[in-house]
């Protein structure tokens, strides 16, 4: 047997952009796509539009010339920004979409977890797709009786097994969902970042799930913002950056380079100047910290949001606000410029300004924070809001987990002083 798992030799994947995404489709969506395709390009010439897609779009390269080898019962973490390739790589390791160039060579079973539910079918109950999906990894179905019990407990749906998993909470689904991939052993297990979607409690589990799935010797390949995560459970990490391999090696010092820089200062958060009312103009935002543009914070220390606009009117008792926002779209918290007011913020004469927020360190979670910037008037109208102005990825140093911070319950984790003293409290 060979000691390999995966080998993928000059891997690329081009995309036209422009061109309407692949989507999983019916016989009958197929059908009625082909049937309506010549009316829809008889619509689009008498608009005066191109008869067909070519001239709508260009190339572009997803992933561009991708090799590497994983080892049997290896862990690797693929960490990078948004873009950088991540997803298209496990779609094309999970045998979900064909490469443009090169070749894939898999050794063994493969079990994939890259959206919520994937492969469910909306009208069959939990039991039901728990063996579909089963038998779709090639488990014969006494293998899966011999797990289900497992699974279901594992998942906390047992009261609602025989349900249609389209009444399912997305919570429910992904529990499930998860619980079918990790439980039914398959050599390899592909997971993106579908984590983030459950609560703090559920993301712990499968942390757990997926370390037990390591000590068994089987190969996983993990792709997760979440840098904790990947400094421990991964023994190996490979770093992406425009479809490409930047780096490949130890976890802990793939972690390290990418917070150096290789997808951070270069991708620092920054909003052109795109978006204008009548009395106001953004002009952009930038996240900085230890005095360098960056979108990638340590969450022990401080950072800086600058925000940089004009005042094309003046607005009377008009303020700048900052609404931050975590990947599960809950607001962590909000600020405005009348917090620390200065002279210069409340004129509001007409002028470039640029206003900068400090936020400070040991309390955020870690993982991706979203910022709405914006300026209203208070209990009246909102002159500008551009949301997710910017969106900043918070680590831990170094990438290890040193306060337990990605454990705790709640949308925000101060690092709070205690005092412990002898005695009860004084009534």
């Amino acid at each position: 047997m060979s000691k390999l798992a995966i080998r993928a030799r000059h891997l690329s994947k081009e995309y036209r952009i422009g061109a309407r995404q692949e989507s999983y489709q019916t016989l009958r969506d197929t059908l009625t796509s082909a049937l309506s395709a010549p009316l829809r390009r008889a619509g689009r010439l008498l608009r005066g539009q191109p008869g067909g897609a070519a001239n709508l779009t260009e190339p572009f390269l997803a992933l561009d010339d991708v090799s590497f080898e994983v080892a049997r019962g290896e862990v690797v973490g693929i960490i990078g920004r948004n873009g950088a390739g991540k997803s298209t790589l496990l779609k094309i390791l999970s045998r979900i979409t064909e490469p443009t160039g090169g070749t894939v060579e898999l050794y063994g079973r493969v079990g994939s977890l890259l959206e919520v539910g994937t492969g469910f079918h909306p009208e069959l109950s939990g039991r039901d797709n728990t063996y579909l999906n089963g038998a779709i990894l090639g488990m014969s179905r006494a293998e899966i009786a011999r797990k289900f019990d497992e699974i279901v407990a594992f998942a906390e749906v047992e009261r609602f097994i025989d349900t249609p998993v389209k009444h399912y909470s997305s919570g429910m689904y992904l529990r499930l969902a998860f619980a079918v991939a990790a439980h039914l052993e398959p050599e390899i297990l592909i997971i993106d970042e579908v984590l983030a979607v459950g609560d703090v409690a559920f993301q712990q589990k499968c942390l757990g799930k997926l370390e037990q799935v390591a000590h068994e010797g089987r190969t996983v390949l993990f792709v997760s913002h979440d840098l904790n995560a990947i400094g421990t459970l991964c023994q190996r990490a490979m770093l992406l950056h425009n479809g490409a391999i930047v780096t490949s090696g130890p976890a802990g010092a793939v972690v390290e380079q990418y917070l150096a820089g290789a997808g951070a200062v270069s991708h620092a958060a920054h909003r052109p100047p795109d978006r204008a009312s009548q009395e106001l103009r953004l002009l952009g935002v930038q996240t900085y910290q230890d005095g360098r543009a960056t979108s990638v914070v340590n969450c022990r220390a401080p950072f800086d949001v600058a925000i940089s606009y004009e005042i094309i009117q003046p607005v009377r008792g008009s303020r700048l606000f900052l609404v931050v926002r975590n990947e599960r779209n809950d607001t962590i918290f909000g600020t405005s410029d009348y917090d620390d007011p200065s002279p210069a913020a409340l004129q509001r004469q007409p002028g470039v300004f640029t206003s900068v927020v400090t936020i400070p360190g040991n309390i955020l979670k870690v993982g991706a924070i979203y910022g709405t910037v914006g300026m209203d008037v208070h209990n009246d109208r909102v002159v500008l809001k551009e949301d997710d102005a910017f969106r900043v990825d918070v680590v831990e140093e170094g990438g290890q987990v040193i306060s337990g911070r990605h454990q705790r319950v709640g949308a925000i984790a101060p690092l709070l002083q205690w005092q412990t003293t002898p005695g009860a409290v004084d009534r």
